[in-house]
């Protein structure tokens, strides 16, 4: 039962770690990583008690947490760009003024050279 409560504590340690790491578009997974591995000892070191067992599940979890912050990154980073292009259609819709067909450029007179 001890190893149960070990486990389940690291549980929540890894769901509270996984849910705290905040992403953004700069292409950088080291925070991910570096959550990964922590989470991935403790569970893998609970769960054999041995300092092999926290090794591999370092490893494990880091590999892990780099995939989904680099998932992460590339979502988020396909967001700020729709959202860019969504901004930029808007900006260009509310502020386009029309030009005006009053046949300035054909009536107008140029004087010969």
């Amino acid at each position: 039962m001890r190893i149960f409560t070990k486990l389940a504590v690291a549980g929540i340690f890894v769901l509270t770690a996984g849910t705290a790491a905040y992403a953004d578009c700069n292409h950088d997974t080291t925070n991910e990583t570096l959550l990964g591995a922590g989470a991935g000892a403790a569970v893998g070191g609970l769960a054999s008690g041995s300092l092999a067992g926290a090794a591999i599940g370092g490893i494990g979890g880091g590999l892990i947490g780099n995939s989904i912050g680099d998932s992460n990154n590339r979502a988020d980073c396909r967001a700020e760009a729709r959202e860019y292009y969504r901004e930029r259609e808007e900006a260009y819709n509310d502020h386009y003024i029309a030009p005006s067909h009053d046949g300035y450029y054909r009536d107008r007179e140029y004087p010969d050279d």
